[in-house]
């Protein structure tokens, strides 16, 4: 009876044990080192929000292509900027000043910038101008087992899936890093993909970089591991299995 019941302790300890490898991210990252990078383009989408900025060799002349600040902090601040940004509509266009609607359909940020400086240049606005474009808007939402859940901005053209993860504080040690799943819009089409996190093949997947309004879900791992949480290595699980062998002597004597 009792080497029945160590046993069945030490099954329950052993199976709540979480694997490393179901932790430790890129396990056979070695294997893509060196290897080029692919940046997936990324197209301006309906209720995007626009900064676009003209300047030229004689900057006043520039100055009726550019929204009007009050101050220079308000030129800094994001949420002002978002009010006099250009937004796209349904049908991704946007009213530019002497130019008028402008289609957007499949352009990148730089695609936009050379087709608004072509114009200006052509219509005999400016002479060399240049335009430089950012979506004020964009933004990420991680949902699930990460430490801070939660929707997050960003202004940089494009950050990494590992980046948005950081931005919310990592997946606890509850959450399955061998299945995220990450959701994503694109021209009115949804698509799914799951990735895992544990392996580094997906460094060359088109969801390697995130794009805006994408959203992240991490999923629960499997209950044992749940109730049990991480046990680093054999040292500690010998460790507590002597703990436990001591109660049991201790109890059924």
């Amino acid at each position: 009876m009792k080497i029945k019941l160590v046993g069945i302790i030490l099954l329950v300890v052993l199976s709540s044990c979480v694997s490393k490898k179901e932790i430790f991210y890129l396990q056979d990252v070695d294997d893509f080192n060196n290897t080029s990078l692919v940046y997936d383009q990324i197209t301006i989408q309906p209720n995007d929000i626009l900064n676009i900025s003209v300047g030229a060799l004689v900057p006043e002349t520039a100055l009726p292509f550019n929204r009007n600040f009050t101050s220079e902090s308000q030129q800094n601040s994001i949420e002002i900027m978002k009010l006099n940004g250009y937004l796209v509509s349904k049908d991704k266009t946007i009213i530019f000043p002497s130019l008028g609607a402008i289609s957007v359909e499949n352009m990148s940020t730089t695609q936009l910038e050379r087709h608004i400086e072509n114009e200006l240049t052509e219509g005999g606005y400016l002479n060399d101008p240049t335009v430089n474009i950012r979506i004020l808007n964009a933004k990420v939402t991680v949902l699930g087992e990460v430490t801070k859940p939660g929707t997050y901005s960003f202004t940089e053209e494009r950050i990494t899936l590992l980046q948005a993860i950081g931005y919310a504080g990592d997946l606890t040690i509850r959450g399955k890093r061998d299945d995220v799943l990450i959701m994503r819009e694109v021209d009115g089409i949804r698509k799914v993909t799951h990735l895992d996190l544990t392996k580094s093949d997906w460094l060359d997947n088109s969801f390697a970089y995130v794009k805006p309004n994408d959203v992240i879900v991490v999923n629960q791992n499997p209950p044992k591991v749940t109730s049990a949480g991480y046990i680093g290595d054999i040292a500690t699980v010998l460790g507590l299995t002597s703990v436990i062998l001591s109660v049991i002597i201790l109890v059924t004597r």
